[in-house]
Formats: structure tokens, C-alpha cells, sequence
């Protein structure tokens, strides 16, 4: 993976907004069942409090992440056309000598058969390469190996 901000696609922009959304709405909803610290109430009521408390924590730093990554996606630019990262599209030849183009992303998106997750067996081989470079992974039959043909920005080939 290169070293700086990293794009985001359309696509994984409008995930990561709709995430937010969903956890600012859960996270109002934990707050405001949180109790006044000086209420007396028994264990149970103590570690029920304790257990949304946790949960609170949990969507802020889940909020904060994503938050994050939106910001640092702003301030990158549109991804190389040297080497893969994300947001690179991707021509490839697979040993078997089929070619594919793919779209390295950070979200699975079952709109896009094309997208290849950064994660992905493939995705990790690809990343930081460039064209003409080779690069093996394994797959559930096997390992495999494949060589870059093109990287491009997205849309678009080369």
C-alpha cells in the first residue's frame, strides 16, 4: 500500500456516510438511556449502566475511525497511475492467459463485480506494484500468480 492518504471511491464514500448515519442514530439512542451517575440502583442496574456505557465507547471510536478516513480520503488525490493502491483499476493476466480488469476498493460492493477489496488475497498481492510486475497469491484451490498487463485511474485503463 502506498504511504499517503488513500481515495475512496464514489461508492465507498456513500457506504462510509451511510454507516455514520447509522451509528450517530444508535449512539443517540445508547446515550440517552444512560442514567444520572448518582442515582442509586443495585448491581444489575450498575452493570446494565456499565455494558452502555462500553457500548457508547464503542460507536465513538467506530465514529471517529470512519470520520478519519473520510477526512484523510479528502485530501488525497486521485490514485496513481504508476502503482496499484487503492482506488487503481487494474488490468490483469492470470496464468491460465485470461485477462480482467479490476478495481481495487476498500468495501466489497455487490454492485461491482469488478471491485477486488484491498484485503482480498488478490487485492494484498496487487497492492504497491506496478505494470509488468508479477505477483502470487494463494486462492481457495491453491496458490496462484498473475501479472500486472496495466494500472490506471479509475474508469479508465491505463
Amino acid at each position: 500500500m502506498t504511504a499517503g492518504p488513500e481515495p475512496l471511491s464514489e461508492t465507498a464514500r456513500a457506504a462510509l456516510h451511510r454507516e455514520l448515519s447509522e451509528l450517530r442514530a444508535e449512539r443517540d439512542r445508547v446515550t440517552a438511556t444512560l442514567g444520572d451517575a448518582g442515582e442509586p440502583g443495585d448491581q444489575a442496574d450498575q452493570a446494565d449502566e456499565l455494558q452502555r456505557a462500553t457500548e457508547a465507547d464503542r460507536l465513538d471510536a467506530r465514529i471517529e475511525e470512519i470520520e478519519g478516513r473520510l477526512r484523510e480520503a479528502s485530501a488525497a488525490g486521485a490514485p496513481s497511475t504508476d502503482e496499484v493502491g487503492v482506488g487503481s483499476t487494474v488490468s490483469v493476466r492470470f496464468e491460465d492467459g485470461s485477462e480482467s480488469t479490476v478495481h481495487i476498493g476498500e468495501l466489497a460492493d455487490a454492485d461491482d463485480p469488478d471491485l477486488v477489496t484491498a484485503d482480498s488475497p488478490l487485492g494484498r498481492a496487487l497492492l504497491g506494484h506496478t505494470a509488468g510486475d508479477s505477483v502470487a497469491y494463494a486462492t481457495p484451490l491453491g496458490r496462484t500468480a498473475a501479472v500486472i498487463v496495466s494500472v490506471g485511474a479509475p474508469g479508465g485503463g491505463s
